[in-house]
C-alpha cells in the first residue's frame, strides 16, 4: 500500500496560487479544515486540502464572498447535485451574474476600441492632411500623430485611477 503523498503549505500555496498566509486564514475561519501536522508542529495537507483551496479560489474569483461559499465546501465532491437543489439554483444566480458582468465588461472594451480606432483614423485640420492621405495610400497605414494634452491627461489619469485600485485577498 503506497502512502499517501502530503504537501506542505509552502508546496501548497505554490500549487494552488494562495498565499500561505492567505491558507492559514481560511483554516483560521474554518472556510478549511486545519490541517494535519507533522511532529514538528508543521501543516501538512493532502491533494483534496488543495482541490478546495482550489475551489475557493475560483468561487472567490467569481466575486463570492467567503460565507456563501461554506454550503458549496460542506458538500462533497462526488454528491448528486440534485440532492442540493437549493445550491444549484445559487449557483446558477451567481453564474447568471458573472455572465452579466463580462457581457457589461465587454460593452466597455468595444467602447475603448472604438475610441481607439477614431482616434487612430483622425486627422488635423491644415496642409499636413494631405500629406497624412499620400502616406496613407502608399503604406496602408494611417500615419501617427502626437496625442493632444487633453488625450495625454485622459490617459495619465486613467492610468493614475488604474494603480489606486488595490485588491486584497
Amino acid at each position: 500500500m503506497q502512502k499517501e503523498q502530503t504537501f506542505t503549505i509552502k508546496q501548497t500555496a505554490k500549487q494552488t496560487g494562495i498565499s500561505e498566509d492567505t491558507i492559514r486564514y481560511y483554516e483560521k475561519i474554518a472556510l478549511l479544515p486545519r490541517a494535519d501536522r507533522k511532529d514538528n508542529g508543521h501543516r501538512i495537507y493532502r491533494q483534496e486540502g488543495i482541490h478546495t483551496i482550489q475551489l475557493i479560489s475560483c468561487l472567490k474569483k467569481t466575486g463570492m464572498p467567503l460565507e456563501e461559499m461554506r454550503p458549496f465546501l460542506a458538500v462533497s465532491a462526488d454528491t448528486d447535485p440534485a440532492e442540493y437543489p437549493e445550491l444549484v439554483e445559487h449557483l446558477r444566480s451567481h453564474r447568471e451574474n458573472i455572465v452579466s458582468q463580462i457581457s457589461s465588461l465587454q460593452q466597455v472594451v468595444d467602447f475603448i476600441d472604438m475610441k481607439l480606432e477614431e482616434g487612430r483614423y483622425r486627422r488635423r485640420e491644415g496642409p499636413d492632411e494631405v500629406q497624412d492621405g499620400v502616406s496613407e495610400q502608399m503604406t496602408g497605414k494611417p500615419k501617427s500623430r502626437p496625442a493632444s494634452p487633453v488625450e495625454m491627461s485622459f490617459f495619465a489619469s486613467s492610468a493614475r485611477a488604474g494603480k489606486s485600485s488595490t485588491s486584497v485577498e
